[in-house]
């Protein structure tokens, strides 16, 4: 029972970025807030492998417990595979592992969750002046929607770039109808080139992740408590509301998961669930908050029918086309795929003053791309619906990003050790959705039931057609190529005029486009439904819209038919976002915030 005495006054189950965002927000508004946020992952407190940049692909590929492997169902849609979707699984979740790149949402996505899915309080004109409050943008920007005094900081990098520089340079010669901007990322902008910023300090060099900069610079706040390795089993109810929370020792990495009664924390105010899109509908239905059929399934008694829980999956398709790079080509394949001898000397530089490769992401240039009218041919009829329906009339909404990334970064282990670049992409609104639901009843460590839904609508196969041509054509006629890495493209018929070369010079900036036949474009298919992969862009499995249209929460982010409990994480978005969804988490952290202040009671939390 949670008496006003209760060890705490809000639990967060989770300790993600927006977990990050709002706690820290509150406790520093409120320094005698009790605040506890339980995180199944370690800290990452001024450790090497998250605070420098460059290290973030390492990470991924290498044994790291910061990161939770979700493996789907095998897919008819994606050639019977089954795909991997990593998520972050340590104090601040994606923010302290991602690709560090800096990109923000059209301005009408938050528009659509406001109009389209009635959530008042979350449009354009709401969130923008929150994320001007959470940034430093460090190389000007407009001051209409970039901050210049806030937590997380946001540059160009400096030097070191040629790989994006060269992408620029043929763009300007090869798209004569696409212009070029200094600010891809103001909300409004589309269909334009420029450099790409990253979340790295531009004077220290360091990432900026959210728990650097909001949690651990308040140690000494001792209300403010972070439990690591805490994994939470589900919400305790007094009825209808909500009093605490059920959690054990995480075992991952640990020799033997034993057997371990759970502990309950109680919270006094209110219990947030913010355990991201696969974490957050998990700790729901193990809690008795889902549908009928899977909770049965799993015998839990059933607390509210909620059939919109861990549904409505939503993510990016994402490709990286490989390369052969020049040796005067600056790339982090050193970095990526080195032993630490070789990352050494990387490492002594930033240490000595923040710069170098180690300070970068890789991701310097690109374009969040629409389709002209030739391309909306090449695209094909499948899209017709989708391009008039979602996108002709919202100029702000890209179809594609395309962007360069100076390294490789296939899974191929043969792939010889050299420089790389690639050319990747992503599909920025698949109209394909997904699902994740628990099998394993109260089990915390059960496999989840997870289907991404990549591919299974075919208008989603012709703009990552579309996507492969167009990247090629700007990656072909770069100073830096050698030719392309061949197995990490289409298997082309060996007489195709577009058949791949291991061995070539940069073609003429105005030289023909390669051209391709039917049977090209079948394997340009098959090769996206045997690649295609997350983007680490999981979201929208909680839904924050009307309950009778599928939606979990309110636009108080109120779980529907239970009190004193909310959701506050990426799992919430109602509709996908045209960007990364780093951005879209301090937006909703920093929302958060501000709705948990008024709800209590709590002064000194700002809208901007």
């Amino acid at each position: 029972m949670a008496s006003p005495n209760a060890p705490y006054d809000i639990i967060f189950a989770g300790g993600g970025a927006v977990a990050c965002i709002t706690a820290g927000r509150l406790a520093q508004a409120d320094p005698t807030l009790k605040i506890l946020i339980l995180e199944a992952g370690p800290l990452t407190q001024e450790m090497p492998d998250h605070i420098q940049p460059a290290r973030y692909f390492r990470n991924l590929v290498l044994p790291s417990e910061t990161f939770t492997m979700h493996a789907s169902q095998p897919s008819q849609s994606l050639a019977g595979r089954s795909v991997i979707v990593p998520t972050g699984r340590c104090l601040g979740g994606g923010s302290s592992v991602n690709f560090a790149m800096y990109t923000r949402a059209a301005a009408s996505d938050y528009d659509d969750w406001e109009s389209v899915y009635d959530n008042p309080g979350w449009g354009s004109n709401h969130l923008i002046p929150l994320l001007k409050k959470a940034e430093t943008f460090q190389n000007g920007g407009n001051a209409a929607t970039h901050g210049t005094s806030g937590p997380i900081k946001a540059s160009f990098a400096q030097e070191e770039i040629n790989v994006g520089t060269q992408f620029l340079a043929v763009a300007a010669q090869y798209d004569k109808e696409r212009g070029f901007t200094e600010d891809l990322n103001s909300f409004f902008t589309c269909n334009l080139y420029g450099k790409w910023p990253r979340y790295v300090d531009m004077n220290s060099g360091r990432r900026s992740d959210v728990p650097h900069n909001y949690i651990y610079n308040q140690s000494e706040n001792k209300n403010l408590k972070i439990t690591e390795r805490r994994r939470v089993v589900r919400v305790l109810f007094e009825g209808s509301r909500a009093v605490g929370v059920e959690h054990v020792n995480d075992v991952v990495g640990r020799s033997s998961k034993g057997v371990e009664e759970p502990t309950v924390s109680y919270a006094s105010r209110l219990v947030v669930v913010s355990a991201g899109a696969f974490g957050s509908p998990a700790i729901l239905e193990r809690s008795g908050i889902g549908a009928a059929g899977v909770l049965a399934k799993n015998k839990i008694p059933q607390i509210v029918d909620l059939p919109g829980v861990g549904e409505h999956y939503m993510d990016h398709n994402l490709i990286f086309v490989p390369y052969l790079a020049s040796e005067d080509a600056d790339t982090l394949d050193a970095i990526f795929r080195g032993d630490e001898g070789e990352i050494e000397p990387f490492a002594t530089r930033w240490l000595r003053d923040g710069k170098g490769l180690m300070a970068h992401n890789g991701i310097d240039a690109g374009i969040k791309i629409r389709p002209n009218a030739e391309d909306l041919k090449e695209i094909g009829p499948e899209f017709e619906t989708r391009w008039r329906t979602y996108f002709e009339n919202a100029p702000d909404k890209p179809v594609m990003w395309i962007g360069t990334l100076a390294a490789y970064v296939g899974a191929n282990p043969a792939a010889p050790r050299r420089k790389y670049f690639s050319l990747a992409y992503f599909t920025e609104y698949p109209v394909s959705t997904g699902r994740v639901h628990i099998t394993s009843g109260l089990d915390p460590y059960g496999k989840l039931d997870f289907e991404p839904g990549y591919l299974d609508e075919p208008a989603d196969l012709g703009v990552l057609r579309w996507a492969y041509k167009k990247s090629r054509e700007y990656a072909r006629r770069m100073d830096c190529y050698r030719g392309e890495f061949e197995p990490g493209h289409p298997q082309f018929p060996a007489v195709s005029k577009a058949a791949t070369n291991g061995n070539a010079k940069p073609a003429e900036v105005f030289s023909a486009d390669i051209a391709y036949s039917a049977e090209d474009n079948k394997a340009i298919d098959e090769y996206h439904r045997n690649t295609v992969e997350t983007s680490w862009h999981s979201i929208g499995t909680c839904a924050m819209k009307p309950r009778e249209q599928g939606g979990v929460v309110d636009a108080r982010l109120n779980v529907y038919g239970v009190q004193n409990l909310k959701v506050a994480d990426c799992s919430i978005a109602p509709s996908n976002v045209g960007a990364n969804t780093y951005n879209t988490a301090l937006a909703i952290g920093e929302k958060a915030a501000v709705i948990i202040a008024e709800d209590l009671g709590i002064k000194g939390v700002s809208e901007g």
